[in-house]
């Protein structure tokens, strides 16, 4: 069984890889996007940053090499009702005994299936609203989804 790490899934650009990078965090961004690899060495060159391991997989991927994590991240993720299925599994995949799993949810509307499944998947959740938004123009109409297992 491969050792537990911090984890960062869906990296995208990767700003929350680059910041946990900043913080001298063990990560390892993924991503399914043929070009997320080079988005992310670019902006780590651009933000003077340590490299970061970077794996391209899908969330379907039947296996992956990238072994247990003990946080698991990400933002967005869930744009379609199939993705609650696929992005659990892939979680349930990678996650160590005792893993957090944070996801921001930007109020697309699959949240609560997903929370759903987790708690299937042994996970207590909570959710709650991010403080501190008075700086956007609009209200923040998501959540910020955290997920807990301790086997």
């Amino acid at each position: 069984m491969a050792p537990t790490r911090k984890g960062n899934s869906a990296c995208g650009i990767a700003l929350a890889s680059l910041v946990l990078n900043q913080r001298h965090a063990n990560i390892t961004a993924t991503d399914y996007h043929p070009e997320a690899g080079n988005f992310l060495r670019e902006n780590v060159s651009l933000n003077q940053g340590a490299a970061i391991p970077f794996v391209r997989t899908g969330w379907d991927d039947e296996a992956s090499e990238l072994g247990l994590f003990d946080l698991i991240i990400g933002s967005d993720l869930l744009y379609e009702r199939s993705h609650v299925n696929i992005l659990s599994g892939f979680i349930e995949q990678h996650a160590a005994s005792h893993c957090q799993v944070i996801l921001v949810d930007p109020g697309r509307g699959h949240h609560a299936c997903f929370s759903k499944k987790m708690v299937t998947l042994g996970y207590s959740h909570c959710q709650y609203k991010p403080e501190h938004t008075d700086y956007l123009l609009q209200p923040f109409k998501g959540q910020i989804l955290n997920y807990q297992r301790q086997h």
